[in-house]
């Protein structure tokens, strides 16, 4: 009796493990069924049903990171984040926290970008792919110690790659450490000659340097002729021209950029500052006329296109221009005030004329010619020399090195006054 008892027993044990065996071969069945029709939506493109179909599964690693990947691949990265936290919740996974590092890149979320590209280094040094994007993102935080160390560690790696000697250039000139900023560019240069963003970085930061005109334009000339439309280079090379007083050369190069990228700031400010010192008024007036419009909260615009103004004779015109500016600045205004005061003498407003060169002069002490010209026109238009003598007087003392015409006028001045008021019997300094 007992041995049949135990048989049944043993049976029925059999028995419970083979039916739940079979339990979970159907549920594996079912699932691997779901998901193969779920598969079916996502290639031809029923994304949105798919995601739909994942949601009625039972929670699970796969479900949330399917759905994850989904959203990713739909740019809504917020929802994925979610899902892919969900499936870490649940299993540690190597490709989700790459997933999620990337996602959280995207967002602009560097700091969680770094603590997640952090923790996989820990246990993968080796993920070049990793430490790059953890690199560029310490240089994104100005984090820029950091980002020299994982770029100098990927260099070691790989001798072969410039960019890992760029992006530590791009390091070095954070932490304004010029001379290792210029040798990493040039490493990145010998190892890729043809690497343009080192070529744009060697020719801007040779340009910040004195007497370093040859090496600028040796890089510039280089990286434009591998290409020939690079936006950066070409402005580059325009303001270079520009400074070095090439004007017809600073115009073609701006007008090959208006013809990439018409109406823009840069170019309308610096075709205006080019036909200006050509002395093309109209056309000055023109570009600076455009940079008004494309930027009205920009008062040196208004200062240009009074002064452009003044040549051609509009001086009224001139004088409106000069007073938008005054009340745009919120710097120092003496070259608006001089401006100003300029167009009143050609409009025969002397008085008015003397205000604004007071202003100027009080504005800003090292203006000379707004002291010289309040000298003058105080001596043209007061009896009484006094004022005039003591401006002259000060503009000697200060600034006579400044501008010799200035100089040789305001020296005879000051003996023709001494010598008149010596011959009436009158006191000039009280």
């Amino acid at each position: 009796m007992n041995n049949r008892v135990t048989l049944i027993t043993n049976d029925l044990k059999i028995l419970i493990i083979v039916l739940f065996f079979t339990l979970i071969q159907q549920s594996y069945g079912q699932e691997t069924q779901s998901y193969n029709k779920i598969d079916s939506l996502i290639l031809r493109g029923r994304v949105q049903l798919a995601i739909e179909k994942l949601n009625d599964l039972e929670d699970s690693f796969k479900k949330n990171y399917t759905i994850a990947s989904l959203y990713y691949q739909l740019d809504k990265t917020k929802e994925a984040v979610e899902y892919y936290k969900k499936a870490l919740s649940i299993q540690d996974d190597y490709r989700t926290k790459v997933q999620i590092g990337k996602a959280y890149q995207r967002l602009k979320r560097y700091n969680e970008a770094i603590l997640v590209f952090e923790d996989i280094l820990k246990d993968d040094p080796q993920n070049l792919l990793i430490k790059y994007q953890l690199g560029k993102l310490y240089l994104l935080k100005r984090k820029a110690n950091k980002a020299i160390k994982v770029f100098n560690e990927l260099h070691t790696v790989d001798t072969n790659n410039p960019d890992y000697l760029y992006q530590k250039g791009v390091a070095y000139a954070m932490k304004k450490s010029r001379n290792s900023m210029i040798n990493s560019f040039l490493e990145a240069y010998k190892i890729d000659s043809t690497h343009i963003k080192s070529l744009f970085q060697l020719a801007n930061s040779f340009a910040k340097l004195v007497d370093r005109k040859d090496s600028t334009f040796l890089f510039l000339n280089k990286g434009l002729k591998l290409d020939p439309n690079h936006i950066s280079l070409n402005k580059l090379k325009a303001a270079q021209l520009f400074k070095y007083k090439e004007y017809r050369k600073t115009i073609s190069i701006l007008q090959k950029l208006d013809s990439i990228m018409p109406d823009q700031l840069f170019l309308a400010d610096l075709f205006g500052r080019t036909y200006f010192n050509l002395e093309e008024y109209k056309k000055a007036k023109k570009y600076f006329e455009l940079s008004t419009r494309l930027d009205p909260s920009n008062y040196k615009t208004f200062t240009l296109l009074g002064h452009v103004y003044m040549k051609l004779g509009a001086y009224q015109k001139a004088y409106f221009q000069y007073s938008i500016a005054t009340m745009l600045a919120k710097k120092t205004l003496d070259e608006e005030y001089y401006g100003m005061g300029m167009a009143d003498l050609k409009l025969n407003k002397t008085e008015e004329a003397i205000k604004m060169f007071e202003k100027a002069n009080r504005e800003n002490r090292n203006n000379y010619k707004a002291l010289y010209q309040l000298a003058k026109t105080s001596d043209d238009y007061y009896t009484n020399k006094k004022k005039a003598y003591r401006y002259y007087d000060k503009y000697l003392r200060r600034f006579g090195k400044n501008d010799s015409s200035f100089t040789l006028y305001a020296e005879r001045r000051i003996k023709e006054i001494k010598k008149d008021y010596f011959i009436r019997g009158e006191k000039l300094e009280d």
